[in-house]
């Protein structure tokens, strides 16, 4: 057993070189591919001839976490608390999840591929406030969550699956942490390429299919073209679905089609899996008090960061935005209201088994939010009334 044992740990270590040397060539030849990044926290560099995206800093190798069973069963779940891990764990939970789901078996995935790519993804995601790996992180780990809790795997496709898992994971690749909103008053570089049209999500999508045609990270090299172009153009939807600007139209659809849906009808599944996408990327208030709050933090930082900038360059500013207007409940109450309750209440009346789970949290966090709004309101009305009598007092004495 002792030589056994001896014996397979000296052919990890050999895996562990070979993967870094692989990673080291492969670190060099993008190196050797790419130019510069254009001089704008809002604009990203394509290169004129085509040209394969370039990581920002060097690729990090990251070791094999072996999952403890408690992580793999907690990783199913909504309560996931997803502060408490560093990025090369949450490398090996998202390439645990493929293996999973048996999307590297299904798409004959070369693991090495998965993990380069992984790498890759990590790579391109900025260190904003909010829209960052961790976030990417946060909204995978949401939807293969709702892919064990809706049992989706015995309603859809293992093609559908990947598709769901791989928008998720690349859905806000390069965010620079400024909105579309801002992207196109300012008129930036992506506003003019995409012309005013979701040009953070277009973004988005165009930098994780130049990511897919590096062939080391092509997790789709083995799938057939046809096939490939299937996927690709479902990816690309359920990207372009993320922009909150078409929330309305897109909750509609799914509104007339969720009483007779029909899982052999494409139209119905597609518009499905483009609400699933939707509630994962804003699905932070569904997870514990303790594990969504310090997301309104995040977001309203980078917020203010917007707003900081739209003020000091004369655009238009939204009062949301405004650290002079807004509070985290009045950020909260009003989204949680009237965007996510509605939305998951929707998703409901498809799978049940969610209400429990996803949507009675959401309820609670409306009621804490609105319990805050009301301790905030009795401290200014306070404020008032002791300012007001103060300066009675001042009119007394004088």
């Amino acid at each position: 057993m002792l030589e056994k044992r001896v014996e397979l740990e000296g052919l990890k270590v050999v895996e562990i070189e070979k993967c870094k040397n692989d990673l080291k060539k492969l670190r060099d030849e993008m190196t050797s591919r790419g130019g510069a990044r254009v001089n704008c926290s809002c604009k990203y560099n394509f290169s004129d001839d085509g040209k394969k995206v370039t990581p920002r800093r060097d690729v990090p190798n990251y070791p094999k976490y072996t999952l403890s069973q408690e992580t793999v069963e907690a990783l199913k779940k909504p309560t996931f608390d997803v502060w408490h891990w560093e990025h090369n764990e949450m490398l090996s939970c998202l390439e645990y999840m493929y293996h999973d789901l048996g999307l590297v078996k299904e798409f004959n995935m070369n693991p090495i591929t998965l993990k380069r790519w992984l790498l890759a993804i990590q790579e391109n995601y900025r260190n904003n406030p909010f829209h960052n790996f961790r976030h990417c992180f946060c909204v995978s780990q949401m939807m293969y969550g709702m892919i064990h809790l809706c049992n989706l795997q015995e309603k859809l496709t293992l093609t559908d699956i990947g598709i769901l898992m791989t928008a998720a994971v690349c859905h806000d690749l390069d965010h620079p942490g400024y909105n579309n909103t801002y992207q196109i008053n300012a008129r930036t570089e992506l506003a003019v390429r995409y012309n005013d049209i979701s040009p953070l999500e277009n973004h988005h999508c165009a930098v994780a299919f130049q990511i897919l045609s590096l062939p080391e990270c092509n997790i789709f090299a083995n799938v057939d073209p046809e096939a490939f172009k299937q996927i690709r153009q479902a990816i690309i939807t359920l990207i372009l679905a993320t922009d909150m600007a078409r929330h309305g139209e897109i909750l509609d659809s799914f509104k007339q089609k969720v009483d007779n849906f029909d899982f052999t009808n494409e139209e119905h599944v597609t518009c499905l899996k483009m609400v699933l996408i939707k509630c994962c990327d804003i699905s932070n208030e569904v997870r514990p008090t303790e594990v969504a709050e310090p997301w309104v933090d995040c977001l309203l930082e980078e917020y203010f960061m917007q707003s900081d900038r739209e003020k000091s360059e004369g655009l238009p500013v939204a009062p949301f935005m405004d650290r002079d207007k807004v509070t985290k409940p009045t950020a909260q109450i009003g989204f949680i209201k009237f965007v996510l309750i509605p939305m998951f209440e929707t998703v409901m009346k498809l799978f049940p088994q969610i209400e429990e789970i996803m949507v009675q949290p959401l309820r609670d966090s409306r009621d804490h939010y609105e319990e805050l709004k009301q301790i905030d309101d009795a401290m200014t009305e306070k404020k008032k009334t002791e300012n007001m009598s103060l300066g009675g007092k001042k009119n007394k004495s004088n």
